[in-house]
């Protein structure tokens, strides 16, 4: 195994993860009172989230064109790129705090240990214990 500099590559780290949505301050604001975290930066169109433990933090752009996912996909339909996991302590708590929040449950729940919601923008997230 070699060191940092793994044979000549930089280092490079994962700063934040960016969800396109149709207004960044709005998904932001769900983020961040399902979250707890602050705003580390925002402009008109984009928004930072800074997780508490300096871990990588969860930025918003909102992109004129954009078109929620379908959950679960179907061919022929706006497809997810990503989605987030959250680790939580008690997921019945954990998911009426979402729904709360603005979250929706999405109909199709795969698995009995994990639950899967939609953001207020479409976006997919998942809710699970450790």
């Amino acid at each position: 195994m070699m060191g940092p500099m793994m044979a000549g590559r930089p280092r490079i780290s994962l700063a934040t993860v960016v969800l396109d949505c149709p207004d960044a301050h709005a998904l932001a604001d769900f983020y961040r009172h399902l979250l707890g975290w602050e705003v580390k930066d925002s402009e008109p169109d984009w928004v930072l989230l800074g997780c508490p433990d300096g871990g990588t933090g969860l930025s918003f752009q909102s992109e004129p064109g954009y078109q929620a996912p379908v959950w679960p996909e179907r061919p022929e339909e706006q497809q997810k790129m990503l989605h987030l996991d959250f680790r939580v302590d008690d997921l019945d708590g954990a998911e009426a705090h979402a729904v709360a929040t603005g979250a929706t449950r999405a109909p199709f729940q795969p698995q009995k240990d994990v639950r899967v919601l939609l953001d207020p923008a479409g976006h997919p997230f998942c809710l699970f214990l450790p």
